[in-house]
Order: C-alpha cells, then structure tokens, then sequence
C-alpha cells in the first residue's frame, strides 16, 4: 500500500473514529439527562477520540518513514557478498547507487548477478515495508479509538484535554522553529570555525584581495591566501547606500502623503499601485538592472565625459543601487505609513486647534511620534538591501574591489557566497567554507540590525505612551 493511499485510509478511519467518539457521548448522554448533563459537548468527546487515535499514528508513521530508508540500506549491504562487504565505504556508496539505479530501472548496461539480486531484494524490502507499516498503523489507531471509546463516561473533561493537546501541539511547533533556527546557527558556526582554522579571522576580515577561486589549498606565510573579504563588505556597503538613498526618502514622503494629505479615493488607488512594487520578482528587476538601467547609465556617462576621468563599467554599483531602491520603496512605504496612522487623531486635532498648520502638525507631531516605527521600517529595509542577491548578480557584476566609484562594477557578500555554492563543491576545502564564514558575518550584521530596530522600537514607543 503506498503512502498516499494510506492517507486516505487513514483519513477515512479518523472521521469514522470521531463519528464513534461522538455517538458514545450523545448515548451516554441520555442517561444522564441529556447534553447539558455531559461535563463537555459531544464534539469534543468526538475530537479527543481522533486526537489520541491519531498522534501516536501520526508519530509511528512519522519514524518509519525517516528512517525506512537507513534500515533498508543497512539489510541491503549486509546481504552483498563478502569480498563487496569488504570494500571501502565509498566504493561500497557507489555499488549501493548503482543497485539502486537498476532497482528504479535507471540504469541499462551490463550488470552483475548480484546487482540485479540485490535489487530485487530493495523492491521487495520496500514492498513488504509499506504494507506493515500500514497494517500497524491502522490497527494501532483501531486498537487505540477502541480504548478510548470504552473510557469515556459523562464526567470526562474532554474539553479540557482536547485544549491541552492543542496547546501542547502550538508549543511543538513552536519549539521546531526554535530548533530550526538554532540548527541553521549552528551548522553556519562550526563550519565557519572550520574555515577559520586555515584562513585567519584577521585577514579574513581585513584582507585586500578576494580570489577563492585561485586558491591553490596550501598556505604560504606572508602570502595573501586571496580570502579578504573587505572588498565584499566595500560592495555591500556602497550598493546598500545607494538603494537606502533612493528608497528612504521616497518611501517616507509617500507614506506621509498618503496618510496626511491624499483623498480617500486617492490613496485607495495608489496605495496598491505602490505595494505592486514588492510582488515583482526579484530577479524580474536584475533584468531590468542589466538590460535597461546600467546601459543607460552607462551612456549618459561616457555622453557627460565621465569616463575621462573615472572608469564606467556595463555593469555598475549604480544600476543595482537604483533599482534595489526602487524595489525597496514599498517595504518602507506600506510600513512608515501603517506607523504613521497609528499615531493616535488626538496629538493631530491639539496641533491644529492651536493654529498649526497641516505641514507643522506633520513636522513637530506626526513624524516624532511615528519615529521608532519610522526608525524601525527603514532598519530592516537596510537589511533587506543587504541580502539582495539577484540583483547584484546581474547588474553589477562580480568584480571584487574597494571604490567608492558607482559607475565600476563591485560585489556583494551575498552574490560570493552564491557563486563559491555553485556546482560540484567539496565541503572540506577552504573556498567552500568562506561561503558560511561570509553568511556568519551576513547573520551577525542582519541580526544585529534588526536588534537595534527592535530596541529603538520598544524604547521611544514607551517614552510616547
């Protein structure tokens, strides 16, 4: 029986099992007065039924299926022939991947006799593992709803444990979260200690030259081992500048506009107009970066005579800065305006009862009141600058360098670790590594960003209340 037909056995069982719950309790009802004489309603006796019958169910298929596959492999290696046990581990991966090939029917060419009994062996493990599993799983919920059926009585707090189990299953889920994000943490941290082991924090940090590509594994004193990363954070900085110099400004005074001075009709089109801006794909807007922008950059350039004087590159730190801005705009728009409008009508109607205009309510009452949401918004939209890839990558080029020139091509922290993780990698040299030492210090910056914006938040939202 494979998986998705026993989801709907399953699914099946589980409305039949709550019909049960839910009939134990309306017969048992009846002597003792009716409904009201249940400690709860019949729902939740029908609930708390499916609810125990499921959970484990859920839990036992849960196991099997992650480690079906390990238990398979394991059976399969200890029935190959003893000169193939013998072999190295890899060796014995690659047999294993070619007995899997012929199993799936992926594979054509000679194959040895044990290959093919071998996997026929895997198909038949497999076969007969998807009908136990499904045999114990249905008889396990029958078994349990049978139990639980026989248990209820008319004083049961079903209500009460049905919302403990949905408690505790908010609390599981948060806890995954929770230990999601500290795995993703830790995996980035101890692979970036590894990386730090061969290349020093120093000249990682403060080194000049970024060249992983070139780097031949063995390391020379005093020889520059091509991971400085500080023209990436150069490249990051002067791109994220640029958007934060077209988003903030132009994201702000929309959010003022739309909440201070646009009619009703007014801002209920162009509201959703802007916010369109941020369901562009990201890499719809590198197109026009590398297509439109940056060419037409380029020209107005060379027409102005600037490349006389610096370099003007096809791709360029400006391009991506501008239309990152541009992709920005809603983030801090959508947000600085819900900021804006929470500032309580109040404040507004004691400015201009005493004689201030629409223009210094705004200047001396709104935007200081509204600064720690303001403040916050325009933080994690320098976060979401910082993290941009797809943009970097097709508008300004790869190019690793320290210039405070927007018209030359640079890079980004992001765009690098992009390009050290494409293809066939090795996870234990050095070039591989810089990618996760790059996302730990991307983590740290974001997350220390993002800390600041909370706390500036939390603070002057306290000072106004």
């Amino acid at each position: 029986m494979s998986t998705s037909i026993l989801l709907v056995f399953i699914i099946v069982m589980l409305v039949a099992i709550y019909a049960l719950g839910y009939g134990r309790s309306m017969s048992l009802a009846k002597t003792v007065g009716g409904v009201p004489g249940l400690n709860s309603l019949p729902f939740y006796y029908g609930m708390l039924t499916v609810l125990w019958s499921a959970i484990p169910a859920a839990l036992l298929l849960g196991v099997w299926l992650i480690f079906q596959a390990d238990i398979i492999e394991m059976l399969v290696v200890q029935q190959l022939p003893e000169d193939i046990r013998g072999l190295e581990k890899d060796e014995i991966n690659l047999i294993l991947n070619k007995i899997y090939n012929v199993a799936y029917g992926q594979y054509v060419g000679d194959t040895p006799p044990f290959v093919i009994a071998s996997a026929e062996f895997i198909l038949g493990l497999e076969r007969n593992s998807q009908w136990l599993v499904s045999i114990v799983v249905l008889l396990s919920m029958a078994i349990i709803a049978a139990i639980i059926w026989l248990k209820i009585h008319p004083k049961m707090k079903a209500r009460v444990r049905v919302e403990a189990i949905f408690k505790n299953m908010l609390l599981a889920c948060a806890c995954i979260a929770i230990l999601t994000t500290i795995g993703i943490v830790f995996s980035v941290l101890f692979e970036s200690l590894r990386f730090f082991q061969q290349v020093s924090v120093f000249e990682f940090l403060f080194g000049l030259e970024w060249a992983p590509q070139a780097h031949d594994g063995e390391q020379v004193p005093g020889k520059n081992s091509g991971f400085g990363a500080l023209p990436l954070f150069a490249g990051t900085l002067l791109i994220a500048s640029i958007a934060m110099l077209i988003a903030v400004p132009t994201g702000l005074m929309s959010a003022i506009y739309l909440s201070e001075y646009a009619p009703r009709r007014a801002r209920a089109i162009i509201k959703p107009l802007l916010e369109v801006l941020a369901g562009i794909p990201t890499v719809v807007y590198g197109f026009i970066a590398a297509l439109t922008v940056a060419p037409f950059i380029r020209d107005v350039a060379i027409v102005l005579g600037l490349d006389s004087v610096v370099r003007v590159s096809s791709d360029s730190a400006l391009a991506a800065g501008l239309v990152m801005g541009v992709m920005i705009i809603p983030f801090i728009s959508s947000l600085s305006d819900d900021v804006i409008n929470a500032v309580p009508q109040s404040l507004r109607d004691g400015a201009l009862a005493l004689g201030a205009t629409t223009s210094e309510v705004v200047k001396l009452v709104v935007i200081p009141a509204a600064l720690p949401g303001i403040v916050g918004s325009i933080l994690l939209a320098v976060s979401r600058a910082i993290g941009e890839t797809m943009i970097v990558m097709m508008a300004a080029g790869l190019a690793a360098k320290i210039t405070a020139n927007p018209l030359d091509s640079v890079t980004t922290v992001t765009v690098q670790i992009v390009t050290l993780l494409v293809g066939d990698q090795e996870f234990d040299s050095p070039k591989t590594l810089a990618a996760f030492a790059l996302g730990l210090v991307l983590f740290i910056v974001t997350l220390s960003l993002n800390y600041i914006s909370l706390h500036v938040v939390k603070k002057y939202r306290e000072h106004y209340e």
